[in-house]
C-alpha cells in the first residue's frame, strides 16, 4: 500500500475549490452510513439532506469529481464512495504522529475513526520522561527527544499537535524541520508554518463561545417578542383614549 510521504491527493491539481474539498468528508460521512446500509442509489435531494448542504452545491461539487449520476436513478453509492475517498486520498496509507500525550491526546489515541478512514497512528509522542514506554491504545509513548527519527522511520507526513499551547510552536517548528507538511492542531494557540505546510485548527472552545453567542442572539430575540406584545397593547389603549387622555365609556363599534 502506498505511504502518505510518496502520494499526495489530487485535489489541488485539479482546481477543486476549497469550500468543495472541505464539503466532501461530510459527503463521504453520509454515504457511508448509506453503505452500511446496503442502500444501492441515493438522489442528490437525499444526499444533500444527509449532509446537511442544498442540492445544488451537492451537484455543482460533484461535477468537480467528474460525477453527475444518472437522471431519475441517482448516483451509485459504492462509486461515490470510492471516488470521493481516492479524492481525499484516503485510499493509501496516511501514518500519523500524536504529540502531547494528556487527556486529548490519549483521547486521540483512542479514537477508532482513524483507522476506518485511512489513518495509522504511527507513533505517540510526549515530553514528560514519566510518560516514556507507557502504553497508549496499545502503542508505547515515545520521548520528543527522538521526534525527528520517529518522523523519519514512519514516513510521516501528517502530524497531530495536542500540546499546551505554550509548547505547540515548538513542537510545530521541529515536525516541519523533520518533514512533515500537514498540521492538525489542537492547541489553544495560531501557528506559524512556512510555505507549503497545512494547518488545521480545532478549538472547542470557540466553537462553543459561537454557540452561546447564537443563544445569547435567540435569548434576545424571545425577549423581544415578548415586549413587543405588551407595547402594541398600549398603543391600542392610546389610539381608544378620548382628547383629555381619557377612555371613552362607550367603546366605538
Amino acid at each position: 500500500m502506498a505511504t502518505g510521504r510518496t502520494h499526495r491527493p489530487a485535489t489541488r491539481s485539479r482546481g477543486i475549490p476549497e469550500a468543495t474539498v472541505a464539503r466532501l468528508p461530510l459527503y463521504l460521512r453520509a454515504l457511508t452510513a448509506l453503505s452500511e446500509r446496503s442502500v444501492p442509489t441515493v438522489s442528490s435531494e437525499e444526499l444533500a439532506a444527509a449532509a446537511g448542504v442544498n442540492s445544488a452545491k451537492l451537484r455543482k461539487d460533484f461535477s468537480y469529481l467528474g460525477s453527475y449520476g444518472t437522471r431519475g436513478v441517482g448516483y451509485d453509492v459504492e462509486y461515490l464512495v470510492y471516488q470521493i475517498s481516492r479524492e481525499l486520498g484516503l485510499t493509501q496509507d496516511w501514518p500519523v504522529v500524536i504529540v502531547g500525550i494528556g487527556n486529548l491526546g490519549a483521547a486521540l489515541a483512542n479514537y477508532g475513526g482513524f483507522a476506518s478512514r485511512g489513518f495509522r497512528v504511527a507513533a505517540l509522542i510526549d515530553a514528560d520522561p514519566a510518560m516514556a514506554g507507557k502504553p497508549v491504545a496499545g502503542i508505547p509513548v515515545q520521548h520528543t527527544d527522538d521526534l525527528e527519527r520517529i518522523i523519519q522511520d514512519n514516513g510521516v507526513s501528517i502530524g497531530v499537535i495536542a500540546t499546551p499551547a505554550g509548547a505547540a510552536q515548538p513542537v510545530c517548528d521541529r515536525l516541519v524541520a523533520a518533514g512533515v507538511t500537514s498540521i492538525l492542531n489542537f492547541a489553544p494557540t495560531v501557528l506559524s508554518v512556512p510555505d507549503g505546510v497545512d494547518v488545521r485548527k480545532v478549538d472547542l472552545s470557540i466553537e462553543l463561545q459561537i454557540l452561546a453567542f447564537h443563544e445569547q442572539r435567540k435569548a434576545g430575540e424571545e425577549s423581544g417578542a415578548d415586549a413587543a406584545v405588551p407595547a402594541a397593547t398600549a398603543r391600542k389603549a392610546s389610539a381608544e383614549q378620548g382628547p383629555d387622555g381619557d377612555v371613552p365609556a362607550v367603546m366605538p363599534a
